[in-house]
């Protein structure tokens, strides 16, 4: 891909979610490969502080129909990068209309402008999650049966994006990235990002709390292994049309991140083991194809990492954690999640 883009003449971008933890990452990419660059993002995960000063920063929601349409009425975007989504898949299941109204229906008014102002190539991040509980590692020719509603979201994305393909010529690439972790990871969600979960409680003296006995087993990869493929591919036609698993390939169990976590933030507060969630026990995919089509390489090790990430926590400090306020189903519902909620229902009030 050419630098120093004659920005007059460069493809225009615009990246949802692009003040969030990947979508600014992207963004960063977008911006040094001389890509003139729209951020669309309603800051209720991300922080206007993320998004590179060189971009144009919406304050908006994938939701807005009128929003969104404007948006490419102006600008034609060539590229779109759909980052936006709330990622949040054990609590997925108890807030179901809140997950398939943002996941789903934001990404349909995007694919619908796409079509409607013919943008080249429609990039989405899809998730692991659509994988459900397959035998990993597991690639792209699995079978996809998610088992909670985030990954069935995102799995239907994906079919849309594909009868979109089908009917109007959109051209599409969808990445299932996994446990991306590392700067800019919003440490005060505690429904999702396991190591930016444990940083948090660490920071604040607390236990890293774990659900179930810690046997679970995913592949951790930093951002910076990632966010480099995903700007990469719209300049491969290769990719056009494919689905791309995105990550590392080693598993570790959420025990072991929990120690090196400790170790990275020099502090040892210990681990509370709470009562299991539903969850998939084990989920980490093969990215030959990834290889293949992208010389993809993670170059970033865990250790490595993690202390980058730690260096960076350390610096901006503790953050207090999001409490989900309107839980639609609340059977079943992990206690530790249910008391919080409780709280910060009554904080709002």
């Amino acid at each position: 891909m050419p630098t120093n883009r004659n920005l007059s003449q460069a493809p225009k971008c615009l990246v949802t979610g692009g003040a969030g933890f990947i979508g600014s990452h992207v963004v960063d990419e977008l911006i040094r490969k001389g890509f003139p660059v729209t951020v669309l993002d309603d800051l209720s995960g991300g922080f206007a502080e993320n998004v590179n000063p060189a971009a144009v920063m919406v304050t908006g929601s994938v939701l807005d129909a009128s929003l969104v349409d404007s948006l490419f009425a102006k600008n034609r975007f060539d590229y779109v990068f759909h980052l936006a989504a709330y990622a949040a898949e054990g609590l997925s299941h108890f807030i179901r209309r809140f997950n398939y109204t943002n996941n789903v229906i934001g990404s349909v008014n995007l694919i619908n402008a796409a079509v409607r102002y013919e943008s080249k190539c429609f990039v989405f991040t899809s998730s692991i999650a659509v994988y459900g509980s397959a035998k990993p590692p597991m690639t792209e020719k699995t079978i996809p049966e998610p088992e909670d509603p985030y990954g069935v979201a995102k799995y239907a994305v994906e079919l849309d994006l594909r009868a979109a393909s089908r009917l109007f010529g959109l051209n599409y690439i969808v990445f299932r990235p996994h446990n991306v972790y590392g700067e800019r990871q919003n440490l005060g969600d505690r429904y999702r990002n396991v190591v930016g979960i444990f940083m948090n409680q660490v920071m604040q003296k607390n236990p890293c709390r774990i659900f179930g006995d810690g046997t679970q087993t995913r592949a951790f990869t930093h951002v910076s292994d990632v966010a480099p493929s995903i700007v990469r591919a719209v300049d491969r036609p290769q990719c056009y049309g494919e689905v791309i698993n995105i990550g590392a390939d080693r598993p570790y169990t959420v025990n072991e991140i929990a120690r090196f976590v400790h170790r990275a933030m020099d502090v040892d507060t210990g681990i509370e083991y709470l009562d299991r969630r539903s969850e998939v026990l084990h989920a980490f995919s093969d990215h030959s194809k990834a290889r293949r089509l992208l010389e993809y390489e993670p170059r970033v090790s865990l250790e490595e990492g993690l202390r980058r990430m730690a260096a960076w926590a350390w610096a901006i400090g503790p953050r207090r954690s999001q409490e989900f306020t309107n839980i639609e189903i609340d059977r079943n519902l992990p206690e530790s999640w249910r008391t919080a909620c409780i709280a910060g229902k009554q904080s709002a009030s």
